[in-house]
């Protein structure tokens, strides 16, 4: 197996190998979570090509997750090998640097839009668990006063070059929200900015990687006017979120509505696209242990008044790429990066128990403008539990189709220590 590696695969699977050996050896203080899947050929299967944390469909894949906390530092570690590639998962460390406000080091996906279910979801519109995670550095911190609080961070990271990209890309992250919480509901509202900026490519050379440029960045300034072009745009390639989500408790009862509204520009910021993005609700013990979710995604409204409403969204001239880490869409993934044509979604998640020790999951989803096949993943778990030694293994057996209907079949074994 290793002859099919690259250089840097080999180096990250000796890695890779050290951190099981450490993590066994210390295994009182990590809690470990090795996973073997044996597959049939998911090769053009939707879910095992989408929302799988950027992984290639393969016929046997290892992963493996550890992680534990010392003082007030976090540290969380996770791989995937697979025939003939290692790729690190997300890696992280996350340090208290003052009350409530913390430093993030590592390959990690968001710290915004927390209350999102992503094992069921169809994925967020702006990082979703569909692309690997991306390297990035952030400071998160939070300020509570009375029923309400404030959290907010910003974090730099970096895409890689590419045929497309001579110089790597960089990513700027800002969020803030406002969270209003009460005895038995919560509700909060805020605003998330991403922005590719920097970075080279053939076709219009360097983008500029200035300390300059990023200060326009952060404030969205307009970059120089492009020839053609009837009027200078903002530096980079922005896309952002209104995030709202309102959260009720009744007795053992959870409801959950959310709405992600995106945009690209100013003027889905002021809401001229209407109401694209994705809405979304979630209900939780209305049947005994079972979450129930159901989303729907409209993008239909991105050019319905040009120039003004006029986007492609996940695309881009320059940074032609689109929204995208390593080939896979960083976003919901019913959106390409490459050629997005307006669509609406509709999609269901559900998990809960069949009996005692048996779980079930199931997302199914279609889009609903235009004839398509239905996109389904049916998994079936079996738990078994050593009380004395604090262990858990799972059983999963999997079902999904592809485009043409038919079905593949896998087999997952985990181990939890």
């Amino acid at each position: 197996m290793l002859s099919q590696f690259k250089k840097n695969n080999i180096i990250n699977y000796y890695i890779g190998l050290l951190v099981i050996l450490l993590t066994s050896l210390y295994s009182q203080d990590f809690e470990n979570k090795y996973s073997l899947n044996l597959n049939s050929n998911f090769s053009n299967q939707w879910w095992s090509q989408y929302n799988n944390f950027g992984q290639k469909p393969s016929r046997l894949n290892f992963r493996y997750n550890s992680g534990f906390k010392k003082n007030k530092t976090h540290y969380y570690y996770s791989f995937i090998i697979s025939k003939d590639r290692f790729n690190v998962g997300e890696s992280f460390i996350k340090s208290q640097l003052f009350k409530n406000t913390y430093l993030k080091v590592g390959k990690y996906y968001k710290d915004f839009s927390l209350y999102l279910n992503d094992s069921l979801s169809s994925g967020s519109m702006l990082i979703s668990n569909n692309a690997e995670p991306m390297p990035k550095i952030g400071i998160l911190s939070s300020y509570n006063y009375k029923d309400s609080n404030f959290i907010f961070g910003i974090a730099h990271g970096s895409f890689r070059k590419s045929q497309i990209y001579t110089k790597a890309p960089f990513l700027h992250e800002k969020f803030i929200y406002l969270n209003l919480i009460r005895n038995n509901y919560e509700f909060g509202i805020g605003i998330v900015h991403e922005a590719m900026w920097g970075g080279a490519t053939e076709d219009f050379g360097d983008f500029g990687n200035s300390f300059k440029d990023f200060l326009k960045v952060f404030i969205s300034e307009d970059g120089p006017l492009l020839e053609g072009a009837p009027h200078a745009n903002a530096l980079g390639n922005h896309l952002g979120i209104w995030d709202f989500y309102y959260k009720r408790k009744i007795n053992n009862k959870d409801f959950k509505l959310y709405y992600q509204h995106f945009f690209e520009d100013t003027s889905g910021l002021r809401f001229s696209n209407r109401l694209d993005g994705l809405w979304g609700i979630e209900l939780t013990n209305y049947i005994n242990n079972t979450n129930i979710l159901i989303e729907y995604l409209n993008t239909e409204n991105q050019d319905r008044k040009p120039p003004y409403v006029n986007e492609n969204y996940y695309n881009h001239s320059q940074y032609t790429a689109g929204w995208s880490y390593k080939g896979y869409t960083l976003g919901n993934p019913f959106i390409n990066h490459l050629n997005n044509n307006p669509s609406k979604v509709l999609h269901l998640g559900v998990k809960g128990n069949i009996f005692s020790s048996f779980e079930h999951q199931l997302k199914i989803a279609r889009k609903i403008n235009v004839n398509d096949v239905l996109k389904y993943q049916i998994i079936i778990t079996k738990k078994f539990q050593e009380k004395r030694q604090n262990k858990i293994s799972d059983l999963n057996i999997y079902i999904m189709n592809n485009e043409d209907m038919k079905n593949g079949l896998g087999i997952g074994i985990s181990l939890k220590l």
